[in-house]
């Protein structure tokens, strides 16, 4: 008997209770602030244990940066999946597009976890040092994709900062406007600045 399916369940099940926490967590953090919420608070909102929680989060910080984190992985896996001969600043735009279109999709959600990273200095710092580790990934994608030695030459460390640059005014822009930009025109904006220099690849 195969325990694929059930194996299948499980993750279906352990992402469910992520998710019960995650939401009762933005709830209460909306509500109330983020350094009023406790995790006790945010267990109980969720009908779970303090023990589960610690299961699955390392903190109440990492409930909401997880929303984020998972965007950025997105952004990664979005440009090892573009065709070899794109433009670098095509693939790139298009690698960023598609999680920054994942907020308009949940724009009532997702816009109060943006909101709430962006505007709170605990969260922030833990996003920009996720972010070290995006950067790190399109460094890697980039030289793989230019045939480039990622040790040796600056373009793909420049241009993958270039890339999370965009993203980054384009989640501060959005955020700012409460929602009425659209993160996609922001993105054609951003991407229209920068794209000179990412399709410029000069070896040093």
């Amino acid at each position: 008997m195969s325990s694929r399916p059930q194996a299948s369940l499980a993750q279906r099940k352990r992402q469910l209770v992520a998710d019960e926490l995650s939401e009762a967590a933005l709830q209460l953090l909306a509500l109330k602030g983020f350094d009023v919420v406790t995790v006790d608070e945010i267990v109980t909102a969720a009908g779970v244990s303090k023990r589960t929680f610690f299961r699955y989060f390392a903190s109440k910080e990492d409930v909401v940066v997880q929303f984020l984190t998972e965007m950025g992985a997105g952004v990664c896996s979005e440009l090892a999946a573009r065709p070899g001969e794109e433009r670098p600043s095509a693939a790139l735009k298009h690698a960023v597009s598609v999680p920054l279109a994942a907020c308009t999709d949940h724009s009532d959600r997702a816009l109060r976890v943006v909101q709430l990273i962006l505007r709170t200095p605990a969260l922030h710092a833990r996003f920009l040092e996720r972010q070290a580790q995006w950067h790190s990934d399109l460094t890697s994608e980039l030289a793989r994709r230019q045939g480039l030695a990622r040790d040796r030459e600056l373009y793909p460390q420049m241009a993958a900062g270039m890339a999370l640059t965009a993203f980054n005014a384009v989640l501060q822009r959005w955020s700012d406007s409460d929602g009425a930009e659209d993160p996609a025109a922001l993105t054609d904006r951003a991407f229209a600045v920068i794209a000179p220099a990412l399709d410029a690849i000069v070896r040093t």
